[in-house]
């Protein structure tokens, strides 16, 4: 980031926390990306909570951003297993925050499977969680009831343009990859699994470079949506895998399980845009699959008579090049900010909130003014 971008960046994010202010002393700890921008928006946070810790997602961190970091916070490991188990989880919490008033910054749902015993049993208080994507989104909300206050940015229309570009990185590091084997993007014919809103950019982006799109959903009007798009909808996951050489997997809940893999034509490559235990069954394979690397980030899995490529380990294969989406990132920073001096500010019932549209113009407004250039 070169100098001037930096001072604009903060400059941005100093308005927005001016505009929403946190009177009240309030601890976080965050699970982000830590991406080369993602300095400037701790620092950002940093003017609302005190920091207890920064959990960087463990295969998105960009090691200049996390050297900056570690200047000014304290930075642990993230897994999944920390906080699946709740002793594990209320053991962290204690150690790092032990009598606090508490937010928790999510990105993918890691606190949801413990944050009922967290909040029964943390001695400080947790505000509340705030929650950045659909797939985490979808984890909290699979609880019985929430047990603290839960904003959520995942469905902002401040949001709709990261994931609109988003679905042109998945696209672009997916090509990068094909490419290095010497095959090409509209050779082969591609099935997008998931056709919320990163599928449905992923399948236009694909489009728009001459493939035949086919897309499959568990959910049928997501189908129906699709089918009204101009897409081949098939009515099962297997009649939609079956001959397509490439496959996406945009659902964040499982988009390849174990007997998925035994329809995909040979040579096949199997793309994600988030973690591979979060979209893929591929520990399944240990005993049937030889797995080989035949390039970087491709991995060739082979058995008797059969074998397909997997991209990037299963991971989001974005994050190979940077998963840039621009200054629109910056928007749901700020939202992040706005919701994160609302949780400080006031008292909220346990359960889903959202910002106000008057907010959320309030942001826009901001945004105009520092990038709209």
């Amino acid at each position: 980031m070169e100098s001037f971008e930096k001072a604009r960046l903060e400059a941005f994010f100093q308005r927005v926390t001016q505009r929403f202010p946190a009177p009240q002393p309030t601890s976080s700890l965050i699970i982000t990306h830590l991406l080369p921008e993602r300095p400037a928006f701790l620092q950002a946070m940093a003017h609302l909570t005190h920091i207890a810790a920064v959990l960087p997602k463990p295969r998105s961190i960009h090691e200049t951003a996390a050297a900056q970091t570690r200047q000014h916070f304290t930075v642990d490991t993230l897994t999944r297993a920390q906080f699946a188990d709740p002793a594990t989880a209320l053991t962290y919490l204690e150690d790092t925050a032990a009598g606090k008033n508490l937010l928790l910054l999510d990105v993918g749902g890691y606190f949801a499977g413990t944050i009922e015993p967290l909040c029964a049993q943390f001695s400080g208080n947790i505000r509340g969680v705030i929650e950045d994507t659909e797939n985490g989104l979808q984890r909290y909300l699979d609880l019985d009831k929430l047990p603290c206050p839960l904003y959520s940015v995942a469905r902002s229309p401040l949001k709709e343009p990261e994931d609109h570009l988003v679905g042109h990185s998945i696209v672009f590091s997916t090509e990068a990859l094909i490419r290095s084997r010497g095959d090409i993007l509209s050779s082969l014919d591609a099935c997008v699994i998931g056709y919320g809103k990163l599928g449905t950019s992923i399948a236009r982006m694909l489009h728009a470079k001459n493939v035949q799109v086919t897309i499959y959903d568990d959910d049928p009007v997501k189908r129906v949506q699709a089918r009204a798009h101009g897409f081949h909808v098939p009515t099962t996951r297997a009649e939609a895998i079956r001959g397509c050489g490439l496959i996406i997997c945009a659902t964040g809940n499982l988009a390849l399980r174990y007997e998925d893999f035994a329809v995909l034509p040979n040579g096949a490559y199997i793309a994600s845009v988030t973690s591979s235990e979060d979209e893929l069954e591929l520990t399944a394979l240990d005993h049937l699959y030889r797995r080989t690397e035949t390039g970087p980030h491709l991995t060739r899995y082979a058995t008797t008579g059969h074998y397909f490529y997997v991209l990037a380990g299963g991971n989001a294969v974005n994050f190979l090049h940077g998963a840039s989406v621009g200054t629109y990132i910056h928007l749901v920073q700020a939202e992040i900010l706005a919701a994160t001096a609302l949780l400080t500010s006031d008292d909220h019932a346990p359960g889903l909130h959202e910002l106000t549209p008057d907010a959320r113009r309030i942001i826009a407004e901001i945004w105009l003014d520092y990038f709209n250039r």
